[in-house]
């Protein structure tokens, strides 16, 4: 599979859905972790699909049509009512359409780099069945790997989590940029297929908007996943795992 045609593939792929499961995309998004220009092509179109998503949940419905449609129920044997009523739920839907079109028309290129996207886009990815790039469990191999291959690997652990045992690593992609994720296992059971339950993801601080002031944690629960993000040197750190806030807090 070339670049192309993996594209093509990818185009009906939605984030932080079942798809990443799904057969059809498998080898698209294993080439995805080869090619850097497909990673920065891929994500930009999970942003476009975030903000699409997005949009469409902002979508308020035409005034009275909730009524609209009762009434129609009510005089469905009238056909002279009922075609009029077609007519205007078609209109209502034309109208609807064209509001989404304009959006996306007239607004500027998606450069959406908020904390907030950044957050649920690496908690996605722990979520779906990812593959590390790299299994084992020596810390050391794991900064090997990622200063090989570009991402960032002069990061700092606190205290506490040196203590956890890894389990490997991959590079996902954000904005064009490298992002490292590395994994951890906390200890506690895992499910068939699992490799991991405690994710922490490093970027260069500056590629991330609103991040947090050093030594101030941000908490945030995403889906199950409740996740800590801060600053150290020149570098954001978003460590996530299924749980609450004190399971997290024992980490840092």
């Amino acid at each position: 599979m070339n670049r192309d045609e993996a594209k093509n593939i990818l185009l009906l792929y939605r984030p932080d859905s079942a798809d990443a499961a799904d057969p059809q995309f498998t080898e698209a998004l294993s080439l995805v972790k080869q090619d850097a220009e497909l990673a920065d092509w891929f994500g930009r179109h999970c942003a476009r699909q975030e903000s699409l998503r997005a949009t469409f949940r902002q979508i308020q419905a035409p005034a009275g049509l909730k009524e609209q449609i009762i009434s129609e129920q009510a005089a469905r044997e009238k056909i002279i009512v009922w075609r009029r009523n077609t007519g205007l739920m078609a209109v209502a839907a034309a109208v609807v359409a064209l509001l989404v079109l304009a959006t996306l028309w007239l607004r500027p290129p998606i450069s959406d780099n908020s904390l907030a996207l950044y957050r649920d886009r690496m908690v996605g990815a722990a979520l779906r069945a990812y593959a590390m790039d790299l299994t084992t469990d020596n810390p050391a191999q794991i900064r090997s790997y990622l200063e090989q291959n570009r991402a960032p690997a002069d990061y700092v652990l606190p205290a506490s989590l040196t203590k956890v045992a890894v389990t490997g690593c991959a590079i996902q992609s954000w904005q064009g940029a490298k992002v490292s994720m590395i994994c951890f296992r906390t200890g506690k059971p895992l499910a068939p297929g699992e490799q991991s339950d405690l994710w922490l993801f490093v970027i260069d601080r500056t590629l991330v908007k609103n991040a947090p002031r050093a030594g101030l944690p941000q908490l945030a629960k995403v889906n199950q996943v409740i996740t800590a993000a801060w600053t150290e040197g020149d570098k954001l750190y978003l460590l996530g795992t299924e749980g609450d806030e004190q399971a997290i807090r024992q980490l840092l």
